[in-house]
């Protein structure tokens, strides 16, 4: 499948979230969850778009 999104752009927008999730206004636990997974994503889509 060809995506339309740079992939270091598309990691940014993910990180972006982490951080987000970080400053929400739920339970550290959920925080913490939320911000490991968009994280892991992050992480996922600059391994596969060759970004370092």
């Amino acid at each position: 499948m060809k995506t339309t999104r740079n992939p270091s752009t598309h990691a940014a927008a993910w990180k972006a979230r982490a951080f987000a999730a970080l400053r929400s206004d739920s339970s550290l636990s959920v925080r913490l969850r939320r911000y490991n997974e968009a994280m892991a994503r992050a992480r996922s889509l600059e391994t596969v778009g060759g970004v370092q």
